[in-house]
């Protein structure tokens, strides 16, 4: 079963001053296949004519965010695990350490929420050529 949905990504920027919650609402398909759930929609990033599609899937202990486009990565969030991943840009790449906590799966009649717990840290990275 394939439906359109309203999906909302929320987040913390942190700095080393402050921290600031922000919040992203966006139309995207969702889809349940062999017990993982999935939301899939594209990004138009400024200055970029090529959107990004954003591949979101899920189950009770794993988040796998993808990534092909502009910009192109696979993020791997395990619960209790650390992943390392590079994360491509037309400025070039940066490293990325995941180390997740707790995933929380709640499913609601008419909603899912899904809460990790995540530390990650960027290297710099080499300039694109």
């Amino acid at each position: 079963m394939e439906k359109e949905i309203l999906f909302s990504l929320k987040g913390l920027q942190m700095s080393q001053e402050d921290q600031e919650e922000l919040e992203t609402i966006m139309a995207a398909e969702y889809y349940l296949r062999n017990d993982h759930h999935y939301i899939v929609y594209d990004e138009v990033m400024e200055g970029f004519e090529e959107a990004t599609k954003n591949i979101f899937k899920f189950d009770g202990s794993c988040l796998e965010v993808t990534k092909r486009g502009a910009v192109n990565v696979h993020m791997l969030f395990e619960e209790q695990k650390k992943n390392m991943t590079t994360y491509h840009t037309p400025f070039g790449d940066i490293l990325i350490g995941i180390d997740t906590g707790d995933i929380r799966i709640i499913e609601d009649e008419d909603s899912i929420h899904v809460d990790v717990d995540d530390r990650r840290e960027a290297k710099g990275g080499r300039k694109a050529g």
